[in-house]
C-alpha cells in the first residue's frame, strides 16, 4: 500500500498558515508528499519553509494562478487537482496548510487505509473536526461549521476537487474548469476513520485574520468589507482540554495577542456577525444541543457506508 499527501497554496507564509506543521503532521505515513506552490510575491518565504523540513519525500511544484479563469473559490480546486495529478499512491491523504493531525491518531489512519484498501466500494475516508476560534484554548461548537469531510481518497481520475477545495466528488467527463457544477457530479461513498482533524485557520492575531480575509475576499469574488478583526464574546465557545499535536507546540508557545480577545460583552454592531452568531445558525445550535441532541439540516456531501 503507498499513501500520497498532498497539498497546496499561496502566500502561505504571510497569512500566518501553520504548513509545515500540517506537512510534518502527516509525513510518517506518507511515501510522498506533493505540494504546489502558487507563484506569490519576491518575499515570500514558503518553499524555503517547506524545504527546511529536509525530506526526500517532499515534491515541491510551482503554479501560477488564474483567479480569472476560476473565480468563486474555484483556484483552489483547480490547485488541489493540480496536485492530486502529481500523486502515485493508492490512498492520497489531502491536508489543507492550516490543518493538522494529532500523532496518536497516524496508526488508527494507517490501519484503516490497509483495511479498507481492497474494498472499491469505498472510495474516500470520513475525518471529523475540531474548528478552533480566536486561541488555541476555544473551538467552535455550533450549527453551520462543518463536523465532518473527506481528507483521504483513492488514485481515481474521476475524483476531483469540489467548489472551493472543501470537499470531493466524482465527476466523469470533467471538463477541468467548473468546479462549482452540480450536474453529472457524484458524492462519494466513505467510510468512517476514528480521527480528527485539528483546522487552524481561525486562530491567528487579529492582524492577520483582517489579511487572511482580505485574501479570501480577492479569491472568492466578494467585496472586502474587512476591518479590523474581532473574534467576538470568547465565552461562548467550550475549552478544548486535550493535547495539541506536537508540531503545533512552537506555534502554541508564540501565542501573544490574548490581550486583543475579549470573554464578556456584546457584539461589536460595526462589524458583520460571524457565522455562527448569525440568528438562524443560533436557533438551530440550541436545538440540536438542547432539544434533539443530534445535528440539525447538516450539508453532507458524501454517501457514508454505515456497515464499513
Amino acid at each position: 500500500m503507498r499513501i500520497s499527501g498532498f497539498s497546496m497554496g499561496k502566500d502561505v507564509t504571510k497569512l500566518y498558515y501553520p504548513v509545515k506543521e500540517s506537512i510534518l503532521s502527516i509525513l510518517p505515513i506518507c511515501d510522498e508528499f506533493v505540494f504546489v506552490l502558487g507563484k506569490g510575491d519576491e518575499y515570500e518565504q514558503t518553499r524555503a519553509l517547506i524545504e527546511s523540513i529536509g525530506s526526500p519525500k517532499i515534491k515541491i511544484y510551482e503554479s501560477t494562478w488564474d483567479l480569472e479563469q476560476y473565480p468563486d473559490g474555484t483556484e483552489l480546486a483547480h490547485q488541489t487537482d493540480i496536485a492530486k495529478s502529481y500523486c502515485t499512491g493508492d490512498w492520497l491523504f489531502y491536508i489543507q496548510a492550516d490543518e493538522v493531525v494529532h500523532e496518536k491518531y497516524l496508526p488508527v489512519i494507517y490501519d484503516r487505509c490497509q483495511q479498507l484498501l481492497n474494498d472499491q466500494e469505498v472510495e474516500g475516508l470520513l475525518f471529523k473536526y475540531l474548528h478552533f476560534w480566536g486561541d488555541y484554548n476555544h473551538y467552535i461548537d455550533f450549527h453551520g461549521w462543518y463536523k465532518h469531510e473527506i481528507r483521504i481518497i483513492r488514485n481515481d481520475p474521476d475524483i476531483h476537487s469540489w467548489r472551493d477545495a472543501q470537499s470531493f466528488r466524482r465527476i466523469p467527463n470533467f471538463d477541468g474548469r467548473h468546479y462549482r457544477q452540480e450536474e453529472n457530479t457524484y458524492k462519494l461513498k466513505v467510510a468512517p476513520v476514528d480521527a480528527y482533524i485539528y483546522h487552524y485557520g481561525w486562530v491567528r492575531p487579529p492582524s492577520y485574520m483582517r489579511s487572511k480575509m482580505k485574501q479570501f475576499s480577492l479569491i472568492q469574488g466578494w467585496a472586502d468589507r474587512w476591518t479590523e478583526f474581532d473574534y467576538g464574546d470568547m465565552s461562548q465557545f467550550p475549552l478544548f482540554k486535550e493535547e495539541h499535536p506536537k508540531v503545533m507546540q512552537p506555534w502554541i508557545e508564540r501565542f501573544d495577542w490574548g490581550h486583543q480577545l475579549y470573554q464578556h460583552g456584546k457584539r461589536n454592531k460595526h462589524r458583520s456577525p460571524h457565522k455562527h452568531e448569525r440568528l438562524k445558525n443560533r436557533l438551530v445550535t440550541f436545538l440540536e444541543k438542547k432539544i434533539f441532541c443530534r445535528p440539525l439540516f447538516e450539508f453532507r456531501n458524501y454517501i457514508l457506508l454505515k456497515d464499513r
